[in-house]
């Protein structure tokens, strides 16, 4: 791979990542995992702590994958997460993953017992909906522990947001962690959760205007970071959201939050923040120009993901010749650093082990794109 080209279209985006972060921010990452998947994916611990380690990202929750050893009850990927977890001198967190047709009850039980801190449920992996009832007794025992309960609420999923909110609702001392910003039924679930004490919302989302959504609907002290390794990647989603937080105008103090001072009091045991009204009305302000790039730009990770290669480059090619603009007005500079990230991107997908890095410039030419305003446009609280 190209290291020289990939670290010079990067190299906007780090120092903008560096010129955002609130001076002592800790970074707490709500969403990882370690093992194997079925899909082929994996992730080491040490690779874990390396991707951390770019981030700067001093602790996360981590869980297993959708393990092929997973029978019975995720009883042993959860014990390998539990001693990873020992091994990582305090910075790894770890859940224990439950299966509702396997004994969720007495696994989570076990686990807890054996030093889990939380609660992972995933109802696409596992192939179930809230609507039963048969989950209530795992839910009241995350109440009487004091432990979170985060659940995968992103894409392949049927409609549940009724069956889930009914059973949060029941359970008003449970702390859930909405995965993946809620995108299953944002609508429906940060609605009838609105008066929920206790549930957060994490950005580990492929579209940055899934979480620039999720500010106007929710308050900023229940919005978590968290990146999804092996599927994301922690400095990169640190970045948007630091561009998320710096459109909705938080100010530092609410940024440090959204960063990790959530999560760190909720792991800790200490009280949520309190919240205030979200931060952001129903419309933004975005550029033409950019959004042209945006669109196209926004099919081309997916593509690469799912190694679709003849569809990434021909949209590769549509979201290059958006940026070429000879009257780009107040948008020459984003569009100069997008086009290079995208041309630097197509360059290095056809490269052995260039596809993740190709992705990463994308994604992070797509937030710049959708989380660009004008200074006309900026809230005065928003970071310098």
């Amino acid at each position: 791979m190209n290291d020289a080209l990939y670290a010079d279209a990067l190299a906007p985006f780090l120092a903008e990542t560096a010129s955002l972060r609130p001076a002592g921010a800790e970074v707490v990452d709500a969403h990882t995992h370690l093992g194997l998947d079925e899909d082929g994916r994996s992730l080491a611990l040490d690779q874990l702590l390396a991707q951390l380690d770019a981030a700067e990202a001093q602790r996360a929750c981590v869980f297993p994958l959708h393990d092929p050893e997973r029978k019975p009850a995720y009883s042993l990927p959860n014990d390998r997460v539990l001693g990873w977890a020992a091994e990582s001198g305090g910075r790894l967190v770890p859940f224990c993953r439950l299966d509702p047709a396997e004994g969720a009850l007495a696994e989570a039980e076990r686990s807890l017992g054996n030093g889990a801190r939380g609660i992972k449920l995933h109802p696409r992996a596992q192939d179930f909906v809230f609507d039963s009832g048969d989950l209530d007794d795992v839910f009241k025992l995350a109440e009487e522990a004091q432990v979170p309960v985060l659940i995968h609420a992103g894409r392949g999923l049927p409609p549940l947001a009724d069956g889930l909110a009914d059973v949060a609702l029941r359970h008003p001392r449970a702390v859930l962690i909405l995965a993946h910003g809620a995108i299953c039924d944002q609508g429906i679930l940060t609605t009838r959760l609105a008066d929920h004490p206790g549930v957060l919302y994490d950005i580990s989302c492929f579209f940055p205007l899934d979480v620039i959504e999720l500010f106007a609907r929710v308050p900023a002290e229940r919005i978590v970071f968290a990146s999804d390794p092996p599927y994301g990647l922690p400095a990169t989603t640190l970045y948007m959201a630091l561009r998320v937080a710096r459109q909705a105008g938080l100010d530092e103090a609410t940024t440090k939050l959204v960063l990790g001072g959530t999560m760190a009091a909720l792991i800790d045991g200490e009280e949520l923040p309190a919240t205030t009204a979200p931060r952001r009305g129903p419309s933004i302000t975005v550029s033409g120009r950019l959004m042209r790039a945006y669109g196209y730009a926004s099919l081309v990770g997916p593509a690469l993901f799912t190694g679709v290669a003849e569809q990434a480059a021909a949209m590769l090619d549509m979201a290059i010749a958006a940026t070429r603009d000879p009257d780009p007005g107040d948008d020459g500079e984003a569009l100069e650093t997008i086009g290079r990230a995208l041309r630097a991107a197509a360059a290095l997908a056809v490269e052995d082990n260039g596809v993740r890095p190709a992705i990463d410039l994308v994604y992070r030419a797509n937030v710049l794109a959708a989380t660009q305003i004008s200074d006309a446009d900026r809230a005065p609280a928003a970071l310098a």
